[in-house]
């Protein structure tokens, strides 16, 4: 049996408020991570407005490592991923989120553990930090205005790890306690406003109406109606003539 892949490791560099450390632990566990190390916290540990700002996903935090520097927090990774949007001058391979965690599963799965550089929120990673990483990875963001919050940059990274385990289809049409209609029953709705249309001259010049009839059929064909808004559309039709029979507007 396939064992699934290790997750990574979401570490903190000198995080500098306990409200972006929750906000981090809160976006972890919402795609299923919950391995997070923090390094030397500005203001110590354990922080009161961390635990406030994680709200259900104080067990990220109750489970935290510890660390005084950065060497130590990465020491039993196999790989170690920076996140940084400034450009360094170091030779290093820069990666998208996606491609980064697409490496992290494919790692994981090979029972390598990976670890992912988040920096202070003031100036983030500093070149000492990022000379550690394997690779970095940058988010293309506006290069006018290319800071994350620590809070938003984690949640960007673990929604990459959720997204690539999950089997949801990219689009779902929420149906709401009915079904779509048969192709049969958008047929015969095709029929009843083409019998209206008729009886209101809407078919002219004869010689159109050939091509203006293919185009309604092709347009109910495309709008994949649901049963109920077949139902709909065949009272407001009835409706309609009802008041015309009546001399209503």
């Amino acid at each position: 049996m396939t064992q699934p892949p290790i997750p990574p490791a979401f570490i903190l560099v000198r995080p500098q408020m306990g409200e972006n450390i929750g906000a981090a632990a809160r976006a972890m566990l919402n795609f299923g991570l919950d391995r997070m190390r923090i390094v030397d916290p500005r203001d110590g540990w354990p922080n009161p407005k961390a635990n406030a700002m994680a709200s259900g996903a104080g067990r990220v935090l109750d489970a935290a490592g510890i660390f005084p520097d950065v060497p130590r927090a990465v020491a039993d990774c196999d790989y170690v991923f920076a996140t940084t949007a400034r450009p360094r001058e170091l030779v290093k391979p820069v990666v998208t989120p996606e491609r980064a965690l697409q490496m992290t599963r494919e790692m994981g799965a090979a029972g390598k553990r990976v670890g992912i550089l988040f920096g202070p929120e003031r100036a983030g990673l500093e070149n000492d930090d990022v000379a550690l990483a394997n690779a970095i990875i940058t988010v293309p963001v506006n290069p006018d205005f290319p800071s994350l919050n620590l809070g938003q940059c984690a949640l960007l990274v673990a929604y990459e790890w959720g997204r690539q385990q999950s089997d949801v289809a990219p689009e779902v049409m929420a149906l709401a306690r009915t079904d779509f209609a048969s192709r049969e029953e958008v047929e015969k709705l095709g029929d009843h406003f083409e019998e209206r249309l008729e009886a209101a001259g809407f078919f002219f010049p004869p010689t159109k109406a050939a091509g203006m009839r293919l185009n309604l059929r092709n347009m109910w064909a495309r709008l994949n109606l649901t049963r109920a808004e077949v139902q709909t559309f065949h009272g407001m039709l009835r409706q309609i003539a009802y008041k015309l029979r009546q001399g209503g507007e």
